[in-house]
């Protein structure tokens, strides 16, 4: 499958170029979108002289800063359009590691021994998984957010707010990508609810995520309070359907044994 790497950014010119160059040298056929929000750092420009140089980076301008679900909508429309087969979500300032990143795509794709996934998320909290550099309260607010999405949601996911994800085309037509109206890390919550309630093949592989060493965090008191509301009012509405019978996802060793 065609891959592309959405990597969203807003102000991270000193992250960019590291993080372009790392996903061409761990996935060299993939090609890589950057969307930037009119970062007024300069970031657009820089990514903009690195697609001049290379056929395989593309960047998409938006013109101000709509928040990380708008950007990959944005991100996620181009690359339906452009008829890309593998999708991929990525942070610009290199918590996530593109080097993991073919165990994600791996999970991805099918083999003749295990039908392949429709969604890949990449966990921090299965076995394997972790975060390196994170404060207590960051990771609190992380696993406590995991927490309260899977007991009111009912979702089997160990990981459900994590960016670091991959889908396929034909799951991302299904899930309605677009119509979601989510922001922050909401976005990721809501993509998870969209992927399980349309029945899609959910895997977590284990990823470590790594704290930022440049610029600043994007996290807010705005998208935690905006990821709790939605999340509640998901959980009231979906009460009725809570209780049908899906199948839940896997980790990808356990898909490897099955």
């Amino acid at each position: 499958m065609r891959t592309l790497v959405i990597i969203p950014t807003y102000n991270e010119r000193e992250n960019v170029g590291a993080i372009v160059g790392r996903v061409r040298a761990s996935v060299p056929d993939a090609e890589i979108l950057v969307v930037d929000d009119g970062s007024p750092d300069g970031t657009g420009e820089l990514a903009d002289a690195l697609a001049a140089t290379d056929a395989n980076v593309h960047v998409l301008h938006r013109s101000g800063k709509e928040g990380l679900g708008a950007a990959y909508r944005a991100g996620m429309q181009w690359a339906l359009d452009a008829g890309f087969g593998a999708i991929v979500e990525m942070d610009a300032d290199g918590s996530h590691r593109p080097e993991e990143l073919p165990r994600l795509l791996e999970a991805l794709r099918q083999d003749d021994d295990q039908e392949g996934a429709d969604v890949v998320l990449g966990s921090r909290w299965v076995e394997g998984g972790g975060v390196v550099n994170w404060p207590a309260g960051r990771r609190l607010i992380s696993r406590g957010g995991s927490a309260y999405s899977r007991l009111a949601l009912g979702l089997p996911v160990k990981d459900v707010t994590g960016g670091y994800r991959a889908f396929t085309a034909d799951a991302l037509r299904r899930l309605r990508f677009e119509r979601t109206e989510s922001q922050g890390y909401c976005f990721q919550i809501d993509m998870t609810r969209r992927a399980y309630d349309a029945g899609l093949r959910i895997v977590e592989v284990p990823i470590t995520f790594v704290e930022r060493e440049r610029g600043a965090s994007k996290m807010g008191g705005g998208i935690v309070v905006e990821a709790m509301l939605r999340v509640t009012v998901w959980g009231l509405t979906g009460l009725p359907h809570r209780f049908r019978r899906r199948p839940a996802p896997t980790t990808a060793e356990t898909a490897r044994r099955a």
